[in-house]
């Protein structure tokens, strides 16, 4: 993979040891899909917020951490609501496990308004690179606005957040976005659940 000076620079730890892991996984990605390069991203949706998911290993990782995000980062949903979480017989350690890898995450700079619809968030523009988690949000992306995002994992997510780039590969490239079907409704489509149900039949 063809990296710039800069990147050089903190893949070889000269910005801290953070950054330097987070480079190694996005080279180690790039080299997995056959990236040629690194691509400037303009925001990042992060998952892995739960609790449930990461348990006690990933936020002993994600605690470790120590750097900030470069790019405007928002986190997905957690495991709990955010208030109120007793009244739905959350446990009491489950929750505070929880609130902890909400403070690892604000510790390094992403907002937490744990949601799966960044773009209610973010200017996002026809043409800008994401490095979105969500699976609805990323299509979201690339077909309403026209950005450009790979369906990332949470560590990925994380890694182009604080390096403010990801690997250029994927719906990224310009021949991949290509339609492979054309859907021609004659119909008069007049309510939503008309567009409704013009998606369960294409899709």
């Amino acid at each position: 993979m063809n990296l710039d000076k800069e990147d050089e620079m903190i893949l070889a730890g000269e910005y801290g040891e953070t950054r330097q892991k987070m480079m190694e996984i996005l080279v180690a990605l790039g080299k997995v899909f056959g990236a040629e390069s690194l691509v400037p991203i303009t925001s990042a949706q992060i998952s892995g917020a739960s609790y449930k998911t990461i348990g006690k290993w990933g936020l002993e990782w994600l605690s470790n951490l120590d750097a900030k995000v470069a790019v405007p980062s928002v986190l997905n949903p957690i495991g709990m609501p955010r208030e109120n979480w007793q009244d739905i017989g959350i446990p009491k350690d489950f929750a505070d496990s929880q609130n902890e890898v909400i403070a690892a995450y604000k510790r390094l700079g992403i907002r937490l308004e744990c949601t799966c619809t960044p773009y209610y968030l973010n200017i996002t523009n026809y043409g800008d690179h994401l490095a979105w988690s969500e699976s609805s949000a990323v299509s979201y992306a690339n077909s309403v606005l026209g950005a450009r995002t790979n369906r990332e994992g949470g560590p990925s997510a994380l890694a182009a957040a604080m390096i403010g780039k990801t690997p250029n590969y994927g719906l990224h490239l310009f021949e991949n976005r290509m339609p492979q079907v054309a859907v021609e409704v004659e119909a008069g489509a007049k309510y939503a659940n008309h567009f409704g149900a013009v998606g369960y039949l294409a899709g």
